[in-house]
Formats: C-alpha cells, structure tokens, sequence
C-alpha cells in the first residue's frame, strides 16, 4: 500500500486506518521481502477474479476458492492465479494452500504458471505451467505426463510452494516437512497457481495473512549466509593497498561533507589522506546546517548570504524551498520571527511586539560573521537588503520584523555568546570561508522554543541521515504535566500577524519566479502545503502536519549543504554516498532482470 503522498491535501483514504489483519499481512510480507519495493512489483496477496476459468468461485477476500464445474474429465478442469507475479527481489518466495476439502476426486493441482497459460487446465499441463497434483503424488512440468515427486494430499493438508528465485528452482512441502525439489530451470515472472477438477472442492490460500506452517525464514537464512559469504570472498589480490587508499579518501570526503571538521582532521593525519576544503569553511557550513536543524531557517538564510554572496540568488528554486520552510518553521514557533515575540524570557527581555526592531538575535557586539572589507550589511530576514555592498536581490525583499534597525547586522549569528572573549577574533577572509573557530564555539546556545522543544536540541548524522536526538518526552502522562500545548506561532498574536505578512511576501516571491521562469509545480506544491497548515485549529495533528514534524529538515538542510558545496566547486555529494546509490541502483537492476540474489545482498546489511 502506497503512503500518503507527503504534504498531500486529501488525507481521503490514505489517512483511514488499515484493518489489523491487512497491517499484520503487510508487516509480515515486508520481514520476508523486504528488497521489494511493492510499488513497483506488487506482492501476491489474493487471487485474481479476472484471470481464472469460469468454473472457479472465489469468497473470503479472494483466498478461498471452491470447484462450481460439471467434473466429468479433464476438459472441466479450471484453475486461477494469483493477482501479481512472483517479484524476483523476493530471491525466496512461498505460499500455502490448505486443503478444505478434496471433494469428489480430490483432483487438485498446486503450483506456478506464466501470465496467458489456459486456465482451463490443472497447473502443469502446459507449456510454461507447473503444478504437484494430490490425486497421484505426481509433479508436472509443461508437460500431461507427470512424474512421481511426493505424496497424495487431502483434506486437511497444507500444501507449500517455494520458489528459489537464486537458483531457479522450486520445492512443495507437507505439513510443514520440505518434500525436496520438484523443478528446475523455471522462468521469471510467474505466478501462484492452484486448479481444481471435481465438485466439492474447496481449498484456502495463505500469501502471509497468517504464520506459515513451514519455516521458511529459516530457510532464508541459509541462503542470505550463502549470498553474503560469496561476497565476502571476492576476490582482491593485489589491489589491496589501492583499494583501501580509494575507501579512506571516500570515508575522508564523507566526513568533510557533513561538517566532522575534529573528526576528518584525525582521520586525514592517521590514514595520510588530504582535505580539500578549509577548516573555516567546513565549520561555516556546519554552523548553517545546524541552524536549519534546529528549525531557524531565517537565521540560516542570512549566515548563507552572508558567508557565499550570491548563492541563493543564482539558486532561486533553492532560495524558494528555503523560505516556505521558514515559513512551516514560523507556524512552529522555532523561527526567529516569531520567537522574538513570545513570552519575554533572558533571550527576549527587551523585546515587544510594538517594538519590533529588536529580536533575540540582535545586537552584533560578539557576531561571529562580519561582511568583508564593507559596512555590515543589513539583512532582512534572510534577503540581503539594497544596504548591502555584496550583493543586491532581484526578487521581492521578504521584509523582517527588524527592517528599521540600526546599522549592526540584524539577526548576527551568534554561535557561542558564554565565549565572549573569543568574539574578538574574528579574522576577515574570502567571501566564501570565514573566521576559524573553535570547536566549542560551533555548538549551538541554548535557546528556549514554545511548543514544547526542548533546550539545546542537538542532532547528529548516522549513514548520510541526520538524526535528530529525541526532543519530545514520551511519556504522555508527564507531558500533560510539563508541557503546554503547542500552540501556533508559540501562541502569541503578533507573532501570528507578522507570519502572514511573510506569508503574503512568500506569495509575491512565488509569483515573480513565475513570472521570470514558467510555471512550476513543485514550488505551488510547497506553498500550497505550507499554507494549509493555517486551515487547521492544530496543525500538528491534521493532513499536512508532517510538514512540521523536525525530520521534514533534513532534506531541506541537505540541499543548501550541497548547494554550498557546488558553489566552491567541491562535489555536491559525497563519493561513499554515490558509491551506495550506485550498489542499490545495480540491486534494482538484478531484480528488473530476474537476478533473485539481490535479494540477499542488501546494501542496508553493510551499514550496521
């Protein structure tokens, strides 16, 4: 089943609960095969209604099915299939069927046919049709000549099929006993197949609605150990030394990407690798992308043009995504808009909604970011004002709070305040890498968020994901106690009306960019989706409220990380990223071509 569409309008359907049974099929099917990607390749999970002979009768969600024919020879035969084919990412498939009831004969057949088979035959008969029949014991492959493979079945039995998409074989067990393998050499793309011959037959499918008689998860796990030991003993040789020099500069430039300035430094003088960027830049840019985690994309905007002027303005698809997410972060209560006007607090004291020149993050006496060789600039919420000597913005100015304020650099980002010895040492340097810091200095203050977000909020990154530390109590009764509830803006009403002043300047923004490069569908998604959090008395509980949820940063901060990247002519993405985009790339491919062993090698399986 497909998610909800993120940001989508129509909660609809998507937003109903699953009935327990359907969530305890689709949890299970995922355990057993979870390098399917369902969306693609469906999963069988019933039989069809349109692809069976009409003597078959289907009830019970498609998974029973009952003989309703004459039964006088084989020429009353019918079968049904399954509605999807057999995904070859599943690398091992089984199902069971448990006989009912055998009816008059017991002229069953269990097995696997290729879409276009007649269905007016048992599994088996025919070309590209394969089937163990109950009646004699005898296993059929393409062919009406069966020979003998295992025992008869009746009712009562259960009866699995098991398909090695590795080695393209195929195996039936009894009651949970493997029966030992019945065909060979099978072909892609088939699918569950069951026929039945004489009234009163009756027989009940299990695709994974329930526990399976047989343990074919054991059974998994012998051929994953088998998958993953063949990769282990590829061979190397000689190349050895080159490639570890290739993997300790792809782990060097993964570091570097992120921001681990300490950490890369270590690796780089332990394993003799060279960094190409410069500590102050990598320390830059980790400062902005900790802002953007932390849900002060304003504050982030304006440390970017200030630190790479001109960035954003040739990026204005970026710039765009950038300011619909400050404003999310404005109905949140975390961005600096509207936090300067909540409750007055020792990061507020002089701060008033009918003084609104002053914010918490003004007052530039130990900012860490200065212009270079020119006045500080005055920034407003993020677009450079037409005050700058660096840069001048070509689209609508989204006008600050803070707009009628002194000469100092509004909103300075201040990354240390209890160090305030050290904001003396601010060296100027190029326009794109600034003053060095220390490590110290790059943590963020403590700052204080309504609605319920806790201090010093911090986040880390695991496998190219940030992270985020848990910032919300679990427990709900000691939430009740502690924690108002959130409320929009932090619940103050200036604060409210200065986010639909930006909300109407982001409208303007969007139809400018319009105006000057076509329609664009991704930007009226955003702000669409964006504004529809308004309509709701508690956006965070309502269609559109993911947006709000902290993880929904991360790909915004990794866009302007890369962006940053890009802009000093490093690459956007680091090697080890596309190396593992590459590998599950090429699974994805195996599985297209039939290559059931991508199943096993997971890349997933190699980062734990």
């Amino acid at each position: 089943m497909a998610d909800a569409g993120a940001g989508s309008l129509h909660g609809g359907d998507a937003a109903l609960p699953c009935p327990p049974e359907e969530q305890e099929l689709s949890q299970r099917l995922r355990r057993l095969y979870p390098a399917v990607n369902q969306e693609e390749t469906p999963l069988p999970r019933s039989w069809s209604p349109k692809d069976k002979y009409n003597y078959i009768g289907l009830s019970q969600g498609n998974l029973r099915v009952h003989y309703k024919g004459h039964g006088k020879n084989h020429k009353d035969a019918a079968s049904v299939r399954a509605t999807h084919p057999i995904p070859a990412a599943c690398g091992i498939y089984y199902f069971e069927v448990k006989i009912v009831s055998k009816g008059r004969d017991g002229y069953m057949g269990i097995g696997l046919s290729a879409q276009g088979v007649n269905m007016n035959r048992l599994p088996g008969w025919d070309k590209h049709s394969y089937g163990y029949h109950g009646d004699d014991g005898h296993s059929f492959c393409s062919s009406g000549t069966g020979q003998p493979y295992g025992p008869t079945f009746t009712t009562g039995d259960v009866i699995g099929c098991c398909v090695n998409l590795i080695n393209n074989t195929c195996f039936y067990t009894k009651n949970g006993h493997s029966l030992g393998i019945a065909f060979t050499d099978l072909p892609s793309n088939l699918y569950p197949t069951v026929g039945l011959q004489t009234p009163g037959e009756i027989v009940d499918a299990n695709f994974g609605q329930q526990p399976f008689v047989f343990d074919i998860e054991d059974y998994m796990r012998e051929w994953r150990a088998k998958i993953q030991s063949t990769i282990k003993r590829f061979p190397i040789g000689d190349r050895l030394g080159e490639w570890q020099a290739m993997l300790q500069n792809m782990v060097s430039s993964y570091l570097v990407h992120h921001g681990y300035c300490s950490t890369a430094t270590a690796f780089a003088r332990v394993t003799d690798t060279t960094i190409q960027e410069e500590q102050t830049s990598i320390k830059n840019r980790q400062r902005i992308q900790k802002l953007v985690l932390a849900g002060r994309v304003g504050e982030a905007i304006e440390a970017t043009q200030q630190l790479y002027p001109g960035l954003l303005e040739h990026n204005p698809n970026l710039l765009f995504m950038l300011k619909c997410r400050q404003f999310v972060e404005m109905v949140n209560g975390t961005d600096s808009e509207v936090r300067c006007f909540s409750a007055r607090s020792p990061r507020s004291q002089d701060s008033y909604p009918g003084s609104p020149s002053l914010s918490p993050r003004h007052g530039s006496s130990n900012s860490h970011i200065h212009s270079t060789g020119a006045d500080s600039p005055t920034c407003s919420n993020g677009v450079m004002s037409t005050k700058s000597k660096q840069s001048h913005s070509k689209y609508p100015t989204l006008s600050s709070s803070s707009s009628s304020s002194s000469s100092s650099s509004p909103s300075s980002v201040n990354y240390s305040e209890s160090n305030s010895t050290d904001s003396t040492k601010s060296q100027q340097h190029s326009s794109t890498s600034n003053q060095e810091t220390s490590d110290s200095e790059m943590e963020m203050e403590a700052e204080h968020y309504p609605n319920g977000v806790l201090e010093n909020s911090s986040t880390r990154i695991m496998n190219g994901t940030y992270k985020h530390e848990e910032i919300l109590q679990t427990d709900e009764s000691s939430m009740e106690d502690s924690c108002p509830q959130r409320q929009l803006c932090g619940g103050n009403h200036a604060a409210t009306e200065r986010m639909i002043q930006f909300g109407r300047e982001l409208q303007m923004l969007s139809e400018q960019l319009c105006r000057e490069y076509g329609k664009n569908t991704m930007h009226k998604k955003m702000l669409q989706d964006a504004f529809s959090l308004l309509a709701y008395s508690d956006p965070w509980n309502c269609p559109v409220g993911q947006q709000l949820d902290p993880i929904q940063r991360e790909p915004v901060c990794a866009a302007l990380n890369s962006a940053i990247l890009e802009s000093q002519n490093l690459p956007k993405q680091p090697p080890l990223m596309l190396a593992l985009g590459q590998a599950s790339e090429c699974l994805r491919l195996m599985a297209r071509v039939g290559l059931g062993s991508c199943s096993f090698a997971r890349v997933d399986d190699y980062l734990h």
